[in-house]
């Protein structure tokens, strides 16, 4: 064979592997969007068939995806394994009450100042980690001790109410621009699902865009990344202020929707946690795995309660052991992961390429 020939035998094959993966790209759009639109018609649906105390359930799964969605991103995609969101999701939750306690500010305007706070601050701990080599475990330590450092500083800070929080002012009726309904309001529930989709959408064309293949890159082999002229510390910055963004809009949400916040729930250990497992659950590094953890892991802790309250006969000797119901759900999750180490999604997506 002449080395014309091997040439153009090359440059075919490259020419159809591009087209594979083109189309391959055009299907998963087409998935996303379907699935897009399925949890849009859902979540409109959804409020007229459960119940008042199933839809404040199924805006916890809201909350737990969105959460999910922001950690995704930056140790997912980014590669950059994350032990303290609750940072992001308090100084989301706390920039909302404090503008709009304190101040008068309206809320939507607090949850963009929520999301621009909790993005500048994810990109200065970023930066001086990434700046000083700050990697694996010791990345993971630096951003719990962040989250814990604003626990304790909101926790001595009488600017903020120190221990006692925030509490929501009560206005009366539907008020959409006050973010504020009834309690049994499905406008709650409907504001959440149309902030999924818009997280979800964020995602996807971020990881469809040039920067988002760009910190996947780096994420897989960042010295091989920038040996080929990648600006792995931009992509992986912008990857965290997405990140935290995302999940500084669940902090709000939360604020308004159970109407109070105080330095434990919104910095608190349980926040990083759920925001981990549900990604973990569901698939780290798949665009659907966060809302499909929430699903299994946000009313979790419900049905395992519900279940020690009122167990069947073979199980009646486990009614009444404290501390059970947690030993439980932590157990349900360690199978989880050691059945399905790549999550749900993951392990769906893993066995449908082979």
């Amino acid at each position: 064979m002449t080395t014309s020939t091997q040439t153009q035998s090359t440059a075919s094959g490259i020419q159809h592997s591009l087209h594979i993966a083109t189309l391959d790209a055009a299907r998963r759009t087409r998935w996303n969007l379907g699935l897009i639109t399925l949890v849009a018609v859902v979540g409109a649906v959804l409020p007229f068939i459960l119940t008042p105390a199933e839809l404040s359930v199924a805006t916890r799964i809201i909350v737990f995806a969105l959460m999910g969605i922001g950690w995704n991103m930056m140790s997912g995609y980014g590669g950059m394994f994350s032990f303290g969101h609750a940072a992001y999701f308090g100084i989301g939750a706390y920039a909302t009450a404090f503008f709009l306690v304190d101040v008068g500010m309206n809320p939507w305007l607090g949850l963009v100042a929520g999301m621009f706070l909790a993005a500048a601050a994810a990109v200065l701990i970023s930066y001086l980690a990434l700046r000083y080599k700050v990697k694996g475990a010791y990345y993971a330590l630096s951003t719990f001790a962040f989250a814990e450092m604003l626990r304790l500083f909101v926790m001595g800070n009488e600017g903020l109410n120190r221990t006692i929080g925030f509490t929501l002012p009560v206005v009366q009726g539907n008020n959409w621009a006050m973010f504020q309904f009834p309690a049994d309001s499905p406008n709650y529930f409907w504001i959440g699902t149309i902030m999924l989709i818009v997280a979800i959408i964020i995602s996807m064309i971020y990881l469809g865009s040039r920067s988002g293949r760009f910190a996947v890159a780096a994420r897989d082999d960042d010295m091989a990344a920038a040996a080929l002229g990648i600006p792995v510390l931009r992509h992986k910055l912008t990857v965290s202020a997405i990140s935290a963004a995302i999940t500084a809009a669940a902090g709000t949400f939360y604020f308004q929707f159970y109407m109070f916040v105080d330095p434990e729930i919104a910095f608190g250990h349980a926040v990083s946690n759920n925001a981990i497992i549900t990604a973990v659950v569901g698939g780290v590094g798949a665009l659907w795995g966060p809302l499909v953890g929430a699903i299994i892991v946000a009313p979790l802790s419900d049905w395992v309660a519900a279940l020690l309250r009122n167990p069947p006969e073979w199980l009646a000797f486990l009614s009444g052991l404290s501390g059970l119901d947690i030993l439980i759900y932590a157990v349900i999750l360690i199978v989880f992961v050691l059945v399905l180490p790549k999550g749900i999604v993951g392990t769906i997506l893993s066995r449908r390429r082979k």
